[in-house]
């Protein structure tokens, strides 16, 4: 526990703090100084709790608690990061770190791999989704925090570490060793050819090597004759806005303006226009997002929108339209601070609305959305060619399809399957055929690149449902077999033989993604479109 010893530190992150956001209160006191005078309200409360409260209280969680308090008074995307949280967005943020190469969540108990990297440590060694690490360096981890295994996991690189882990199929623990390296954190997951003249490159989140990683990745494509592009945003949740603008840079004209922000401070006026003529600006480029791509991909999706550049295609994304800044407080710990509103190039603010405590915001993409709300006429804005556009909460494709699970819109059972990672699991009981990671399952059946998902393997996966003790709805089950179908062959591909033959083999069933490919004579007539901006498309930027 850390009481009087961290509390001169912890206050000095309060204090600073409140000098980030502004206040520490909710009404201003008449007197000289009326940062000082709650500074000394604070410090008041914070030590009658720490002298008089009935148990011992660390004093780091009490001020953690009550900055996050402060902060969800704001909104609901200003946030306090302790030194993990802090730690793990910079690693995010720049897209490396040293380790295994795994996520992990306690599970019942156990310390449960729930996504890996490929190409990192973990990887190489055979270790998949779903494994249960039950040993780390001959402790055993049940009932471990996640912080507790991420301390003991990570080290020096170069280092190893030596593991347990339990999986379905295998009597006995799998012992491994594994050295730690550096991990690099990819962004593009999925980057193919879909026929002789269309690429396809799915966009999974933002940081700072996504342009970087993006360039790479059209090189390829282009190598191959690609003469139009499917850009996959869904689910992309978003990351530094350098790189949305870069990213939207290699699409449009020098000059165009990609996005403006607007905040109180004078420094968070600020215009950002593409610096280079994109190397991509007459291909034919379809967006496809759905409900939870969110912050820069709206950037992105929003900017190609209203310059008429790429057709949008999904469903309308989450609308979170404001600028965080990060800043480094005290002891690792890190203030994510809303500084700023950022609007598309017509002038349109995405942010949506709010609730007073933030629940409807925060479970919007849980909620069906749709597609005969009325629109406020006050939203309303003209791309360059003089399309309408609204603004006012997310980003509205131009073709709308349902598709918030991979491109499916499963009914609440199929959903429930998928949610609960049962098809991850179900993959844990096959092997890739001439894989000699690992090796000594006793019932693992084994499977090799192209197989198909037949009647047999439906009729296994159902009898695993029943294993699981899984309350089976036969008629539900049926109306979505295709879903089923999908989803058995993708996590079997991604445990079995990587991403993008996960990715490339899901895009032939999505029916967002076949719609979207169906899009492409639509967005090259939007690259031929020549029209005079409309005044009303630049309100806002005086």
């Amino acid at each position: 526990m850390h009481k009087s010893r961290a509390l001169p530190a912890v206050l000095f992150a309060v204090a600073v703090s409140a000098l980030v956001g502004g206040v520490l209160g909710r009404q201003a006191q008449a007197t000289s100084d009326p940062l000082t005078d709650r500074y000394r309200t604070f410090t008041a409360a914070l030590a009658a709790v720490e002298q008089e409260y009935v148990e011992e209280v660390e004093a780091d969680r009490l001020v953690y608690s009550a900055i996050t308090g402060m902060l969800q008074t704001l909104d609901p995307h200003s946030s306090f990061l302790d030194p993990r949280a802090y730690a793990q967005l910079r690693e995010r943020q720049e897209g490396r770190y040293y380790g295994l190469g795994i996520s992990i969540v306690p599970v019942d108990g156990d310390i449960t791999v729930v996504s890996l990297f490929e190409g990192s440590p973990a990887y190489k060694k055979g270790i998949r989704r779903g494994d249960v690490i039950a040993r780390i360096e001959g402790t055993d981890t049940k009932g471990w925090t996640s912080e507790q295994a991420v301390k003991s996991l990570r080290g020096p690189k170069g280092s190893e570490v030596k593991l347990g882990l339990r999986r379905q199929g295998f009597a006995e623990l799998i012992d491994l060793s594994v050295a730690r390296d550096e991990v690099n954190i990819p962004t593009i997951k999925g980057a193919f050819m879909v026929d002789q003249q269309t690429g396809y490159i799915r966009l999974n989140d933002f940081s700072e090597t996504t342009d970087r990683d993006l360039g790479a990745a059209l090189d390829a494509l282009a190598s191959k004759g690609m003469r139009r592009l499917l850009l996959d945003l869904r689910d992309n949740p978003g990351g530094p806005l350098d790189q949305a603008i870069k990213v939207s840079d290699r699409f449009l004209p020098q000059g165009d303006l990609v996005v403006y922000t607007r905040g109180r401070t004078r420094n968070s006026d600020q215009d950002y226009r593409a610096d280079n003529a994109g190397e991509l600006a007459d291909v034919p480029v379809v967006v496809l997002v759905n409900r939870n791509s969110a912050s820069a991909s709206e950037i992105v999706s929003g900017a190609l929108q209203d310059h008429d550049r790429a057709l949008v295609v999904g469903e309308k994304t989450f609308g979170k339209a404001l600028v965080q800044s990060v800043y480094r407080i005290s002891e690792g710990a890190g203030l994510a601070l809303t500084t700023a509103r950022y609007f598309t190039p017509s002038g349109r603010l995405i942010q949506r609305p709010w609730d007073g405590t933030f629940d409807e915001y925060l479970t919007y993409s849980l909620r069906d959305q749709k597609t005969d709300e009325p629109r406020d006429p006050a939203n309303l804005k003209f791309t360059d060619a003089g399309r309408k556009v609204y603004g006012g909460g997310g980003i509205e494709p131009d073709k709308y399809l349902a598709g918030p699970v991979e491109g499916f819109n499963p009914g609440r059972f199929a959903r429930g399957l998928w949610a609960r990672q049962i098809f991850a699991d179900f993959a844990q009981l096959y092997t890739a055929a001439g894989d000699t990671r690992i090796a000594g399952g006793n019932n693992q059946k084994t499977l090799a690149r192209g197989f198909t998902v037949d009647d047999a393997m439906v009729a296994d996966f159902r009898g695993y449902l029943v294993t699981r003790k899984v309350r089976i709805d036969d008629q539900a089950l049926t109306a979505d077999l295709e879903f089923v179908r999908a989803m058995i062959q993708h996590d079997l591909d991604l445990a079995l033989f990587g991403v993008e033959e996960a990715r490339r083999n899901l895009l032939r069933r999505d029916p967002q993604a076949q719609f979207a490919l169906q899009q492409f004579g639509e967005a090259a007539r939007l690259t031929q479109l020549k029209a005079p901006q409309p005044t009303a498309s630049r309100q806002g930027l005086q």
